[in-house]
């Protein structure tokens, strides 16, 4: 079966309700519904771009045009990967266990020194942009990473694990701009098992 060729909204592992008060209905449902959807919206536009170019033999500005495109697109999996790593209220956070629980303990010494570093990488990022957990398959190591937008300064082929978005319209109708205050009530919904399921897959090579 060919695949779909273009993007559609994932539906949420979650009603909307089912993060309060960490994250409310409402900035959860504009969230995905308005600027999640505007990545989907964004990426096939261009496609359609794409297409439409070739079948017309025209010429388009391939290095605006890609650039554009890589925005949509790492906008689109990131936030995929973000509802997936989050858990209704009384289901999340707390201290990982199994092999990302060990991992952390032998990366960073603690989880609490691993809980600082998250937080300050997701602190000092730059205007809009994320922090995530990665998994670097040469080396076997946990790292962070800072991604600024959705494109900028990514590990190429690097496991994704756990991220958190800190763009402003992930936390500005419930933090307004007091972006610690998500990040602390963030650790409060983080899905665990998901995270550490990402992680198995990723030692599986």
């Amino acid at each position: 079966m060919e695949p779909n060729r273009s993007y559609t909204l994932p539906k949420l592992p979650y009603d909307y309700s089912a993060l309060a008060p960490s994250i409310s209905e409402e900035q959860l449902r504009i969230h995905h519904t308005k600027h999640h959807q505007g990545y989907v919206n964004g990426a096939n536009a261009i496609y359609e771009k794409l297409d439409k170019t070739r079948k017309d033999g025209g010429d388009i500005d391939q290095k605006a045009t890609l650039k554009e495109l890589s925005f949509h697109v790492g906008g689109f999996l990131l936030h995929a990967l973000y509802w997936e790593n989050m858990a209704p209220a009384g289901h999340g956070g707390g201290v990982p266990k199994g092999a990302l629980g060990s991992r952390i303990e032998k990366e960073f010494g603690s989880f609490d020194r691993f809980k600082k570093e998250f937080t300050a990488t997701a602190n000092s990022v730059e205007g809009s942009g994320w922090a995530a957990l990665t998994y670097c398959q040469k080396t076997g190591r946990l790292l962070l990473m800072q991604i600024e937008k959705h494109n900028v300064h990514v590990f190429p082929s690097f496991s994704v694990l756990m991220v958190v978005d800190v763009w402003e319209h992930a936390y500005y109708i419930d933090y307004k701009n007091d972006r610690a205050k998500y990040l602390e009530n963030f650790w409060n919904i983080i899905n665990w098992d998901a995270v550490n399921s990402r992680l198995e897959k990723a030692l599986k090579g």
